[in-house]
């Protein structure tokens, strides 16, 4: 994966954030805007069941059952206080070189601790369904 081709680095951006919030259900009189919401690091991925789905585009944090006062950066930091993007001090325009690199970094270990738990629980379930057979087999069940 190139950490540092256009697709990965094209949500650091409030405007792309910002792209993705068509059919947001707060818009006015709400704290969780659209603009609200992407500044605070979110991308919109709604579901057919809910369309309320907002995801941090570098810490991967899911939250979804937004209430019109919520406050999107309140929220980001308090279920996901390790995400770097939330917490920089600066605009991602102003970063250096090796900061932005730095920042990278710690977007990968996200995705990889993401894409490695999903996988351990994958292996559960289907150990889970094997273990089953197994018994089913052994008691002389088919």
């Amino acid at each position: 994966m190139d950490l540092f081709s256009q697709e990965n680095i094209k949500m650091y951006f409030f405007e792309n954030r910002l792209k993705t919030f068509e059919g947001w259900p707060f818009n006015e009189d709400c704290t969780c805007t659209p603009e609200n919401m992407a500044k605070a690091g979110f991308v919109h991925t709604p579901s057919d069941n809910c369309p309320d789905i907002a995801m941090c585009f570098f810490c991967l944090k899911e939250l979804e059952g937004w209430e019109p006062e919520d406050d999107p950066e309140k929220e980001h930091k308090s279920h996901s206080p390790s995400c770097h993007f939330i917490t920089l001090k600066k605009k991602v325009e102003e970063l250096t070189v090796e900061e932005f690199v730095k920042l990278q970094k710690e977007k990968q270990k996200f995705l990889i601790n993401k894409t490695g738990k999903e996988a351990i629980t994958k292996l559960e379930e289907a150990v889970k369904l094997r273990r089953a057979e197994i018994i089913k087999t052994s008691m002389g069940e088919e």
